[in-house]
């Protein structure tokens, strides 16, 4: 039995949901979070907004699941960056380790680039904060979320300091300081006075300041 009026044929326990996700990340990938309108998103997918809310406590509900979806995609992108460059097996460990957090942060403005309105929805305040902090766990209890690509930025950041070439004194902290400079940097791309560079301008900017993110944290 269809749960809309449209005449299409119904879902099955649990589609319904995943295509009002696929239709509101369409309207978040065409006009950012603001885009994000569930009565709209019910009317994509051809359902009346009473089976929408059967699977969307409210707006926020709805938008709250499409910032994981960016969320996910961005992981996505900073681990095709990854793939990328990943260099031979055999090789040097620290290197390796240089070049996977370089990559990462590629990924990552890649997506920004790419994908304006769903990395803006990736970062919006969907709701009350589901991020986690205690005085003693700092880092470790962070949870923005899927929280995957934030693991993948502590994993790179650890196999630099693993492989012997962390400069001292640089661990505490480093993945959001290194976070926080290419999240800058991608803002500035998208909505700040790097918006009209040409591809090759910011390329070098981009490399630019990942090079001196990973200096600052190398010997």
């Amino acid at each position: 039995m269809s749960e809309g009026r449209s005449g299409k044929a119904g879902y099955h326990h649990g589609d319904l949901r995943n295509a009002l996700v696929d239709a509101a990340s369409e309207l978040a990938r065409g006009g950012g979070p603001e885009a994000v309108v569930l009565r709209e998103a019910a009317r994509r997918v051809g359902v009346s907004p009473t089976a929408a809310y059967r699977h969307f406590a409210n707006q926020a509900d709805l938008l709250q699941a499409v910032k994981d979806e960016g969320q996910r995609r961005l992981a996505d992108s900073m681990e095709e960056a990854i793939a990328e460059t990943e260099p031979r097996p055999g090789g040097d460990p620290a290197e390796a380790a240089k070049a996977r957090l370089m990559a990462l942060g590629f990924g990552y403005v890649r997506f920004a680039v790419t994908e304006p309105g769903m990395y803006r929805t990736a970062f919006c305040r969907a709701g009350p904060d589901r991020e986690k902090w205690t005085e003693e766990g700092g880092a470790a209890e962070l949870r923005p979320g899927d929280a995957r690509s934030f693991r993948l930025l502590v994993g790179a950041v650890d196999a630099i300091d693993a492989a012997g070439v962390m400069r001292p004194g640089s661990r505490t902290g480093a993945e959001f300081a290194a976070w926080s400079s290419v999240h800058g940097l991608a803002m500035l791309i998208l909505d700040g006075p790097l918006h009209d560079l040409p591809p090759r301008q910011r390329e070098v900017i981009v490399t630019r300041t990942l090079t001196t993110i990973l200096d600052g944290l190398t010997v």
